[in-house]
């Protein structure tokens, strides 16, 4: 061969090359670095958001979400593995995942609560039916539908006067004389479009129109803010109003959060996207005031308290954005950004500090300002890697 051809032929392949790069090596050092120091070999994922030794079903979805995000099917596929064989005992059919792992009193490591988080179950079907499209694994596609499938048979109930629902978990929601519970940030509406996508007939589109009507009730949301816990009680056959939850209060924290942020993230497109975001002024008008999100808001009374740590602001980041205040959003990013630089130094002490849960959600704000990933209108997920893997020789 000439040395002409040779050159030519090195400067075809190396555009290849690169795009093989680009498509098998995803740089995201926030999830890199966190995956590294806390995702075991087996696929679990240490830290909950009350032991830094204990596994939780939601951190263990949050993984595979990331993983997914980050093209990193082998993490993926331990994370998967680990969480069906252990909390979910081998039969993702029969079993939701219990929602806690750690030590028991005996000293073995064991679900420490076999109820279910219906958040978390959501997130695993989500991350394993956009697994199968994107990487084409249809056994994934398999395990969801049957999470999915346990959940319409298990967790989803018609209301009374509100229509399809889901229960937050099988033990604790339900109470006499007609009394449920429910939670705002359990049911992102983009998961829930791609459930619909999946499953026609099913009732994901009529919860997602359920937990909107929640999130906007003026018997709850006075002053443009959500509470963590909410209770609905049915007054008919065919009517009932959400009350204030009476295990718990009115009060919007560390649940409610995420509300602000799954509704930053939703697509606009989206006809739910703009009357939620509509019914959430409050927090807005709160940050905007002190520069900081509340720890606390008694969504009664529309009084706040404390101020919120950082996981709160990188919340707020995608929900400020989609309002159409990105001064707001700049800021609480640099309040963001200031955190996880000395989370992320060996030298800094906030390094060994206990964050999982502000971690977590600064990873889902930050992939998704990175543009890392999007949620399309019918709820799948635009991830950054996906063209040029499409195209990949």
């Amino acid at each position: 061969m000439s040395l002409r051809r040779l050159l030519l032929s090195l400067a075809l392949l190396a555009p290849m090359a690169a795009q093989a790069e680009s498509c098998s090596l995803q740089n995201w050092p926030l999830w890199k670095n966190y995956a590294e120091r806390f995702v075991q070999k087996d696929g679990r994922l240490l830290g909950s958001s009350m032991d830094p030794n204990q596994s939780s079903s939601e951190g263990q979805a949050y993984g595979m979400f990331f993983a997914l995000v980050g093209n990193d099917p082998l993490t993926f596929e331990t994370l998967w593995h680990w969480t069906r064989d252990n909390m979910a005992g081998a039969n993702i059919a029969q079993n939701l995942p219990g929602w806690l792992w750690g030590l028991t009193s005996t000293g073995t490591w064991s679900v420490l609560d076999s109820n279910s988080a219906s958040d978390a179950d959501l997130w695993i079907a989500y991350a394993l039916l956009e697994a199968d499209r994107l990487w084409h694994k249809p056994e994934y596609r398999s395990d969801a539908q049957r999470i999915l499938n346990n959940l319409d048979k298990t967790l989803v109930r018609t209301i009374p006067g509100l229509g399809k629902m889901l229960l937050p978990g099988p033990v604790g929601y339900e109470h006499p004389d007609q009394l449920w519970r429910f939670n705002a940030s359990y049911m992102p509406i983009p998961l829930l479009r791609r459930f619909s996508r999946e499953s026609p007939s099913g009732a994901w589109k009529e919860i997602a129109e359920s937990t909107a009507k929640m999130i906007a009730d003026k018997n709850m949301n006075r002053f443009g803010f959500v509470p963590d816990w909410v209770g609905y009680r049915g007054t008919d056959v065919n009517k009932g109003m959400f009350v204030v939850d009476k295990f718990t209060s009115a009060q919007g924290s560390y649940d409610a959060i995420r509300t602000y942020l799954w509704a930053g993230m939703t697509s606009s497109a989206d006809p739910l996207a703009k009357p939620i975001l509509d019914s959430l002024d409050g927090m807005a008008q709160s940050v905007a005031s002190t520069g900081v999100p509340p720890e606390k808001v008694q969504v009664i009374t529309g009084v706040t308290e404390g101020i919120g740590p950082y996981g709160f602001s990188a919340s707020l980041v995608p929900y400020l954005r989609a309002k159409g205040l990105p001064l707001l959003a700049d800021q609480q990013q640099r309040i963001v950004d200031e955190a996880i630089a000395h989370y992320s130094n060996p030298a800094d002490p906030a390094y060994n500090q206990h964050q999982y849960y502000h971690v977590m959600l600064s990873l889902f704000s930050l992939g998704w300002s990175e543009k890392r990933y999007q949620f399309n209108k019918d709820g799948t997920l635009k991830v950054s890697w996906e063209a040029p893997c499409a195209s990949k020789p």
